[in-house]
């Protein structure tokens, strides 16, 4: 995918060290308007070079610098003149590299903490008046225990001495806590400080500048040929085939395979906005029985996975084949995937990016990828759908799982599970609409449980289904908690279901991010 930051955007490049927050710390770079990338620890000298940033930022890690093997910063990183911010393992080994002592074995630190600033400093600027600790987020067994030559103390807390560091004439810095989490309440200040005062970056990385630029980009690539993209109507595979449509319009053709695991009226609701509203050329395959086929008698969830992986692919590629002069293939990849692909893999992923979201892209299609998304995060590519114009409805869409509902029914899926699914679903996420609750929630589904439950109705016993509802809350997808539902919206749930829902016996709703953890209506 030809790369569409112009030459005139300023770049922040991270050098990933494996924390489960370097992610964090790019997308809040990119909320301060600066265009940011990830990169392996060990990125060579020249392409580093190559890619000109005006600061680079070392993350944590999940190591420790006390032992030899253990990952360290390329050398050529602290002579190309730029800024460097080291983040908790990136501070200790910029430290430990340039001549400082780093201690294993102490006072760990992990959680809230409290740090206490010894002085001012540009990269600390608008977070308070100095008079009071701030709120940071620590996760460290190691500390720094010495500076290098031309560093001084900037900020301590109680198990971490030298918890901010500064070299100003070098324009290095080291912070033992995370300033790119929620937990640490000026973190965004603390980076807009480095990126936007230190290093000097212009804020002109936004999803309007993105859209005109990757436009002009797919029809340099494109140009007169025709693109298949696999479209599910998830967010991912929507703002894909809008993008594309403006940039080469009748060109592109949209194939959507029905594969009888979506919720109920999604199938309906793709076809209709896509060939009916865009006017979008679009095949439509009701694949159904073939799924149900290859599932039938499975219980296991991974076998379930690949099953319909492999299954989706025989048909897309079916489909694909009467299409005689494509030469692409459009589909959602994300800058996570990207980012995951290269640190487990080291190469490129070939896993088709549709709302099975699994298998693999068959060698026999000979289609060159067109990857319109992969430098966006999941947040980002909903702005960018908001610019495209789609619809409120489906920009707001919460995630749903490749496999669809099939793993949203433990052990063997049939077709009366899941239109039984279906009804729970829809008329829990109705509940939702209704309550003015499904914005605030990252993601909420229902899970039809593998129990029959004996019950009274009326005047009879019942004997039928239980389901659980769950509902999280996120802001990136990478961390979630529970959302907290009043006893009243529970209780008007769970009756709605039992009284509209033939086959329901009983409402479970997960009040944790991990089973056991419920509140039972019999």
């Amino acid at each position: 995918m030809p790369d569409v930051t112009r030459a005139d955007n300023d770049k922040i490049i991270i050098l990933d060290f494996g924390s489960q927050f370097t992610q964090l710390i790019a997308r809040r770079v990119r909320e301060i308007g600066v265009y940011c990338e990830i990169h392996p620890f060990n990125l060579q000298d020249d392409k580093l070079r190559a890619l000109n940033p005006r600061a680079i930022i070392l993350s944590g890690g999940p190591q420790s610098v006390t032992e030899s093997t253990t990952a360290r910063v390329p050398p050529g990183v602290f002579t190309l003149g730029i800024p460097v911010l080291g983040i908790c393992y990136g501070q200790q080994t910029m430290c430990s590299q340039l001549g400082g002592v780093v201690t294993g074995g102490g006072e760990r630190e992990f959680g809230r903490a409290l740090l206490t600033l010894s002085e001012k400093n540009p990269l600390f600027a608008d977070c308070g008046d100095g008079t009071q600790p701030l709120t940071v987020w620590m996760s460290h067994g190691d500390r720094v225990t010495a500076l290098p030559p031309g560093f001084r103390r900037i900020g301590t807390s109680d198990n971490a001495p030298f918890a901010a560091i500064a070299d100003d004439k070098r324009r290095f810095y080291g912070l033992q806590f995370h300033p790119e989490v929620a937990h640490t309440p000026q973190g965004a200040v603390i980076l807009r400080n480095f990126v936007r005062n230190i290093a000097g970056c212009t804020p002109n990385w936004s999803m309007k500048n993105y859209r005109d630029e990757m436009i002009a980009a797919l029809r340099q690539q494109i140009g007169d040929k025709r693109v298949i993209c696999g479209l599910s109507g998830g967010v991912d595979s929507a703002v894909t085939a809008v993008l594309l449509h403006q940039a080469i319009g009748s060109q592109l053709t949209c194939v959507f395979v029905d594969t009888g695991l979506l919720r109920r009226g999604e199938a309906s609701q793709v076809i209709e906005l896509f060939r009916n509203h865009y006017n979008i050329e679009l095949i439509a395959v009701d694949a159904a029985a073939q799924f149900l086929a290859a599932l039938a008698g499975v219980t296991d969830p991974e076998i379930k996975r690949k099953r319909i992986g492999a299954t989706f692919i025989d048909v897309f590629d079916a489909e694909s084949a009467k299409i005689k002069d494509a030469e692409f293939l459009a589909q959602g990849t994300l800058y996570p995937d990207v980012i995951e692909s290269v640190s487990v893999s080291g190469g490129p992923s070939v896993t088709i990016k549709s709302h099975h979201n699994v298998g693999g892209l068959p060698a026999a299609m000979k289609l060159k990828l067109v990857e319109p998304l992969r430098s966006l995060f999941k947040d980002e590519v909903r702005v960018l759908g908001r610019e495209l114009g789609l619809p409120a409805a489906m920009i707001g869409r919460h995630p749903f799982p490749g496999p669809g509902l099939a793993i949203r029914i433990p052990g063997e899926v049939t077709f009366e599970r899941l239109e039984l699914l279906r009804a729970v679903d829809a008329v829990y996420l109705d509940c939702l609409h209704a309550a003015g609750l499904y914005d605030q929630i990252w993601q909420a589904f229902a899970v039809l449980l593998p129990v029959r439950s004996v019950g009274v109705m009326g005047d009879g016993r019942s004997y039928d289904y239980v389901c659980a509802l769950r509902a999280v809350t996120s802001t990136d997808g990478m961390t979630a908690d529970f959302f907290p539902f009043s006893m009243e919206f529970l209780a008007h749930a769970a009756t709605r279901l039992i009284n509209e829902v033939p086959g329901i016996n009983r409402v479970t709703y997960d009040i944790t991010s991990k089973p056991p953890g419920t509140i039972e209506w019999e």
